[in-house]
């Protein structure tokens, strides 16, 4: 396995509403995010975030890329878990949208977060979760879990069934292909503008890239360099501004180092992006505390 994730860990889904009446609504410096840009769920919301163009108005706290607490939580967020959930003793994980008139939690459920930052709050960022394509973004985004993430996670198990390996493989080439196929003939995953679909898709070829690539041979990997539109879709995002600027990768590899339960491959010595050509030159920014 690439990597394990702290159990148990609570899901907060409250919702930003359209008015008053919704309880937690929309107004300016009410609410915080806090994310660790080295999770592929906060890289996500950082993404969004800045496409949206939501800096004035929900302000950002950026936590360690690997958690401080004992338990796998980060401890700048304990108070906020234990405000929110009474005798709460899991960890206390990122990402979180947090509400600073209440000191609670609102959500820490990820496609609720980019849902509600697309669609409740006033940016003059472009309109990223449009109507009538919800259907399609939500579609990408469990491709993205189960083709990408979750099949090379599969792939990767040293451990694991070499038959289980060989079918999760052959998963993530055939939505790699499929991927390859629609992005030949579109700039965006869902056609010619940026969506959700967009922020889902280049994270997970960020983390397929810069994690699950180290526990795959040199034959997988190449088999996955091979998809050249999709790696080329892959480069041109990491030049905006509002997805290289947020790659952490000295925070990605120490996250992975940390959680990592796999043995490392042949395939983790053939880098398909270089990453480090869009992310931010002084990333010490990347690591408070």
């Amino acid at each position: 396995m690439s990597a394990s994730s702290p159990s148990a860990v609570p899901s907060f889904r409250s919702r930003i509403g359209c008015d008053t009446r919704g309880g937690f609504y929309a107004a300016p410096q009410r609410y915080r995010l806090h994310l660790s840009l080295s999770c592929p769920q906060s890289l996500q919301i950082a993404v969004t975030h800045s496409l949206l163009g939501l800096d004035r108005v929900l302000p950002v706290a950026l936590l360690p890329a690997v958690p401080d607490a004992p338990d796998g939580g980060h401890m700048a967020l304990r108070p906020l878990y234990e405000a929110s959930s009474h005798q709460y003793s899991g960890p206390a994980v990122a990402p979180v949208l947090s509400d600073n008139w209440t000191g609670t939690i609102v959500s820490t459920h990820t496609p609720d977060i980019l849902q509600d930052l697309a669609r409740r709050f006033d940016g003059p960022g472009r309109d990223l979760y449009p109507r009538g394509a919800e259907k399609s973004i939500d579609t990408v985004r469990r491709l993205c879990e189960q083709g990408i993430a979750w099949a090379a996670q599969r792939a990767g198990q040293s451990d694991g069934d070499p038959a289980a390996r060989d079918t999760a493989l052959a998963t993530l080439l055939r939505t790699l292909a499929l991927l390859e196929r629609r992005l030949a003939s579109q700039e965006c995953a869902l056609g010619s503008e940026l969506t959700l679909a967009d922020v889902h898709l280049w994270v997970s070829l960020v983390q397929l890239d810069t994690v699950h690539r180290h526990h795959l041979d040199a034959t997988a990997v190449h088999h996955i360099t091979g998809h050249r539109h999709v790696w080329a879709y892959a480069r041109r995002l990491a030049a905006h501004p509002a997805f290289g600027s947020h790659l952490d990768l000295d925070g990605i590899a120490r996250r992975h180092h940390t959680h990592c339960r796999g043995m490392e491959a042949a395939g983790a010595a053939v880098q398909i992006v270089d990453w480090m050509a869009y992310a931010p030159r002084d990333e010490s920014v990347r690591h408070p505390g």
